[in-house]
């Protein structure tokens, strides 16, 4: 989606230029999974698919919006109606940046937007992260607030836990604000430090690839919602601010303090292993052994299939079917309950392992998936 396409739409719906266009990218996230709200660690980088925003100032107090990935007009929203709860479709996400930046004290007097975006929609790829990562830097721009890019990611966050109603953690917002091209970001969700570690696999001869099952899924839903209510639950009961405090090796004391708690003890397993591969990842990378990577992913997805059980059979299906033609590890991505799997596979076996994957999704009726290559791309930024 070109910049120069989306700034002369937005003239066609305004009547003026925009005063700038913004993107910013959907993620792929490569390991730690539902670690984010734990105070964990996550590892995830940024897609060329990105969030696109033609984006000019208003003195009114108004903010109007239109998508064009979504039919219908523009929708017009007063400043000071914006509340949590008020909004039930796509609108939410921009409205609720514009909201966040207000009750941070940050002085929006409006504005005309017009977005478009190629990030999947209910793909477990950030669709909605981007869409409020491309606001919060427009409007940041414009309004000279001066925010450091992990700051507009904690307003972002707030936008969708507070105005939008879903618990996400902060991993979504940081990597399609801070990740940097040819790198995957090793993301301390706790205090937010950073680091850009080099993931360049093509130069390999690898390639990974993101297979998108096209099963929807929706953060706001209960499940996502229980899931980190029981991790609550289970850090309350070994007395500990999150579950990032319980030791690798003191996992198994934990969960037998748990006692009967089965569900606990398989959330509480599933967070404090997935730490633990995070860093295994991030170790094996720095040391140029990408290939050594593979079963990590692997032993991911058992978990989040087993212990978190989030997955799906269209996810499951992936997964086997790529480890039976010799991928050299794969696992679901994103928050689960359908979205998209991730797949790392030797570059020469990439069209053979495709058509595996689609011939197994005919075979068991389910809707054909889309299978691309996930490539480090750019976090957001200003385009014009």
């Amino acid at each position: 989606m070109g910049a120069q396409q989306v700034a002369d739409r937005f003239a066609e719906l305004y009547g003026a230029r925009p005063e700038g266009v913004w993107a910013a990218p959907g993620r792929v996230n490569l390991i730690g999974e539902h670690t984010d709200y734990n105070d964990g660690f996550v590892m995830p980088f940024a897609l060329p698919h990105q969030a696109v925003a033609a984006v000019s100032r208003r003195t009114d107090g108004v903010l109007r919006l239109h998508s064009a990935d979504i039919e219908g007009g523009i929708t017009e929203l007063r400043l000071d109606d914006l509340a949590p709860g008020g909004d039930h479709d796509w609108t939410a996400y921009p409205a609720g940046v514009v909201w966040a930046l207000r009750e941070a004290g940050h002085e929006i007097t409006g504005a005309d937007v017009h977005l478009a975006s190629t990030v999947p929609t209910g793909a477990g790829l950030s669709s909605s992260a981007a869409l409020e990562v491309v606001i919060a830097l427009a409007l940041d721009d414009l309004y000279d607030l001066g925010l450091q890019h992990w700051r507009l990611a904690r307003l972002c966050q707030r936008a969708e836990n507070v105005y939008v109603g879903a618990p996400t953690g902060i991993m979504d917002q940081t990597a399609s604000a801070c990740c940097e091209a040819g790198h995957a970001l090793f993301l301390d969700t706790r205090d937010l430090s950073q680091q850009q570690i080099p993931f360049d696999l093509a130069a390999g001869g690898l390639r990974l690839l993101v297979v998108d099952t096209q099963v929807k899924h929706a953060h706001s839903g209960g499940e996502y919602g229980r899931r980190r209510a029981g991790c609550e639950k289970g850090a309350a009961l070994l007395g500990v601010d999150a579950l990032r405090d319980i030791p690798y090796d003191g996992l198994d004391a934990a969960l037998a303090r748990l006692g009967d708690e089965e569900e606990v003890v398989r959330l509480v397993r599933h967070v404090v292993t997935e730490n633990e591969r995070v860093e295994r990842t991030v170790a094996l990378l720095r040391a140029g052994d990408p290939r050594a990577i593979g079963p990590v992913l692997t032993e991911g997805h058992a978990s989040l299939r087993d212990d978190f059980r989030v997955s799906c059979p269209e996810l499951d299906l992936v997964v086997d079917t790529a480890l039976a033609d010799g991928a050299l590890g794969a696992r679901m991505t994103g928050g689960g309950f359908g979205g998209s799997a991730i797949v790392l596979v030797e570059a020469a076996d990439v069209d053979t392992l495709t058509k595996s994957v689609e011939e197994a999704f005919a075979a068991g009726g389910f809707t054909a998936p889309r299978v691309f290559e996930a490539v480090p791309a750019a976090g957001a930024r200003r385009l014009v």
